[in-house]
């Protein structure tokens, strides 16, 4: 499930920022919830992991990885996305040692920030043979 439209900006090895349009044709929305449409937290925390996936696997040094979530700190929801918002989620890279990283996401609408984390990741390998 792709949650990521567009990056807007990019810079390989510290962050960048991706675009998420928020329609009323998602999927999840036929449920969540009837009447009052709102995009699943998780959803909303797997977007802005796939803008920091992006930043990091346009990186050659992680060619042919696949970075897997092991811990999400902080993660705060401070409004509802909608259908007919643009999500737009800022990445900056703090560190990565090796193949374990931490970065620090926050994805706005407009000028309002919808929800914010930090996540640590492993990079493993894409063909696990």
């Amino acid at each position: 499930m792709l949650l990521v439209d567009r990056m807007l900006e990019m810079e390989p090895g510290k962050g960048g920022k991706g675009l998420k349009n928020v329609t009323v044709n998602e999927a999840f929305f036929q449920g969540h919830y009837p009447g009052r449409p709102i995009m699943p937290g998780v959803l909303i925390v797997e977007a802005m992991a796939q803008v920091g996936a992006v930043i990091l696997l346009s990186d050659p040094n992680h060619k042919n990885k696949i970075p897997l979530i092991g811990h999400i700190e902080e993660a705060k929801f401070k409004r509802p996305v909608v259908p007919g918002d643009q999500l737009i989620t800022t990445v900056e890279l703090l560190w990565i040692r090796g193949s374990v990283g931490k970065f620090r996401a926050v994805g706005r609408v407009g000028e309002e920030v919808a929800a914010e984390m930090q996540m640590i990741f492993k990079l493993v390998d894409k063909d696990p043979r």
